[in-house]
């Protein structure tokens, strides 16, 4: 009986996941000959404030970058 776990960081539509289980159950059965019935698949939904990625979490990875606006009137550096 084939199990399969997917972790998306992130999420999906209910329809993106209907999709996803039906591409991997056909690819199971045409690559493996297994029984529709007896592939079995969970997709679990990762925060991306819980999980990083090179250092950083995704959460800051992917957050909008502050637009930092120079003040006319301020002094300029001599």
């Amino acid at each position: 009986m084939p199990f399969v776990s997917i972790r998306l960081a992130g999420t999906a539509t209910r329809e993106q996941k209907a999709g996803v289980v039906a591409d991997v159950t056909a690819s199971l059965v045409a690559r493996l000959g297994k029984p529709a019935a007896a592939v079995q698949v969970v997709i679990e939904e990762v925060s991306p404030e819980n999980y990083g990625a090179a250092g950083q979490l995704l959460a800051d990875r992917d957050a909008p970058k502050p637009i930092v606006q120079e003040d006319a009137h301020a002094e300029s550096p001599r």
